[in-house]
């Protein structure tokens, strides 16, 4: 069983991903609808996905009558029940709360169409778990886009213990449609794919401030200028292979046992949550942000992003 052609989609919430996630589907050539709790929101909604779509245009990451396209395709709403009884998509991208999302997806489950595709936007919970009180969970899914959504290619897409394979399928070639780079996570586990293997990274270099081994500016100035610099071209597993797999695996003996281990978080990033040190939010964290701007940061993320999607588009061209 597979799902009928996908033309029209709803998109819950619209705080920091929605909008994204609205605007990528209508690139694709989705009617989508921008669904919040007010009529503020849903307005806010929109304005950010004209905001979005103005820093495609002006970067040259799409023409004007595509942009014009995509924003005809788009509207919002605080109705959601009528939108998404006629939806072929309905992705969440609400709060990270279980209890909330296993309210939303019940009520999903009832008034849309049965062959309708339904995925949450979380980026930790189960997605077995949030379709746990659901009829018909072979057409529930996670959808996890990578923030800022229009920018990232990745979409997790996350198939549950009761997620029909085909429908997963369906929603992987939608996605590719509309110009992203879905991967399947075929197993529901704890941190999908990307947050799985950033966890590791995390846990690493936490351990490794804490011993001194080196500072929080190195730490990620060696990510950015050395392993990370080569990876959008020249993926880890890539690499092992063309080095050699008794290289890797000579270095991975000598490595590991003195790598972090423990099934706990590293006693430093817990220090540091216990104090208030809670990074941007609070001035301090690995680093001092008192001394430091976030949206700079952003910024310059944001800008690195651009830059890559320019060049491959120019490349395609």
């Amino acid at each position: 069983m597979s799902s009928p052609p996908i033309s029209t989609a709803v998109v819950i919430g619209t705080g920091m991903m929605g909008p994204g996630i609205s605007l990528v589907l209508a690139l694709g050539g989705v009617s989508t609808t921008l669904v919040s709790r007010t009529s503020e929101g849903a307005a806010r909604g929109l304005e950010s996905v004209r905001v979005q779509a103005a820093v495609l245009l002006g970067n040259q990451l799409a023409d004007a009558e595509t942009v014009s396209g995509a924003l005809a395709r788009v509207s919002a709403s605080t109705a959601l029940e009528p939108a998404a009884a006629s939806a072929g998509l309905v992705i969440e991208s609400g709060p990270e709360d279980l209890a909330y999302k296993q309210a939303l997806f019940e009520q999903l489950d009832r008034v849309s169409p049965p062959t309708a595709l339904l995925a949450s936007n979380t980026s930790s919970l189960s997605i077995t778990q949030i379709a746990r009180g659901c009829q018909y969970r072979n057409r529930i899914m996670t959808a996890h886009f990578w923030n800022p959504p229009l920018l990232v290619p990745l979409v997790e897409i996350v198939c549950g213990e009761d997620t029909n394979a085909p429908f997963a399928d369906d929603l992987r070639r939608l996605l590719a449609a509309c110009g992203k780079v879905p991967v399947m996570v075929r197993k529901d586990r704890p941190g999908q794919l990307g947050n799985r293997l950033q966890v590791a990274m995390i846990r690493e270099a936490a351990h490794m401030v804490a011993e001194g081994i080196a500072t929080a500016e190195d730490v990620d100035l060696a990510i950015q200028n050395g392993l990370g610099l080569r990876f959008p071209a020249y993926g880890l597993l890539t690499h092992q292979d063309n080095v050699g797999l008794d290289l890797t695996l000579a270095v991975n003996a000598y490595v590991s046992p003195d790598l972090y281990r423990s099934p706990e978080p590293p006693p430093y990033l817990s220090q540091l949550v216990a104090r208030g040190d809670l990074g941007v939010k609070t001035g301090q964290g690995f680093f001092d942000w008192t001394q430091r701007s976030a949206e700079d940061a952003k910024a310059k993320r944001d800008q690195f992003l651009i830059d890559f999607l320019r060049t491959q588009r120019n490349r395609l061209d």
